[in-house]
């Protein structure tokens, strides 16, 4: 009796192991092609509670920049991962949806806000500068301030007309420094939509200056708070 010839047996690749890990870089693939949610954000605390932790991390420093004047300083706030990433939220939270085409940051802690924005919002950013700063031509105004007199520029080309606009700053005092960034903002044929600040000094009634536009601030202080 002849013997069936024997046939080889084809070598079995082996099987990527699921524990491999995915190359940096790369984002790995579900097998099923889904898309991947975004971690839950985390719970129990209200608005008002975040931006009370918020507003604990900023100090006061009295005679600064002059006597007299109890300076509001808000570095600590941006040193704290937690309270800076509460101030974006807050501010994100109450822009989301609304018809933006420019964020005017006014130099210079609101360049560190606007700019964080204008990236969660998805728009451009325009800074707003001392005189000076703005290499190209510019739009200037002048205009008085809770401890003197200064200006502001901004480059000629920065607004197309009709954009609307957001003008974002740290702090509003007097009012004084928003209503002149709103004026180089007009000049250009843009519109101001709304003013947002992190911190408000409520016993100088600046807001008072930037009627009828919308004013958000997050955190409000009485005289001597």
């Amino acid at each position: 009796m002849t013997k069936a010839p024997q046939t080889k047996r084809a070598a079995r690749k082996p099987t990527p192991s699921a524990s491999k890990p995915t190359p940096r870089g790369r984002t790995a693939r579900a097998a099923s092609n889904t898309k991947s949610t975004p971690p839950p954000k985390p719970t129990g605390l209200t608005n008002g509670e975040r931006l009370k932790y918020a507003q604990s991390l900023v100090r006061n420093i009295p005679d600064f920049p002059k006597k007299g004047i109890l300076f509001k300083d808000i570095t600590p706030l941006l040193a704290d991962p937690k309270g800076f990433a509460i101030v974006i939220d807050s501010l994100t939270e109450h822009f989301i949806g609304d018809q933006i085409d420019a964020i005017v940051g006014i130099e210079s802690r609101g360049f560190v806000f606007g700019g964080a924005l204008a990236a969660r919002l998805n728009t451009s950013f325009v800074p707003v500068r001392k005189p000076g700063k703005l290499p190209a031509a510019v739009d200037r105004v002048a205009y008085s301030l809770e401890y003197g007199k200064a200006e502001l520029e901004m480059h000629k080309d920065s607004l197309r007309e009709g954009a609307k606009v957001l003008i974002i700053d740290d702090l509003l005092a007097t009012g004084g420094t928003a209503a002149a960034a709103a004026e180089l903002v007009r000049k250009q044929g843009a519109y101001v939509t709304a003013f947002a600040f992190v911190v408000e000094l409520t016993f100088l009634d600046g807001a008072d200056k930037l009627v009828p536009v919308p004013v958000l601030s997050l955190m409000r202080f009485g005289a001597g708070e």
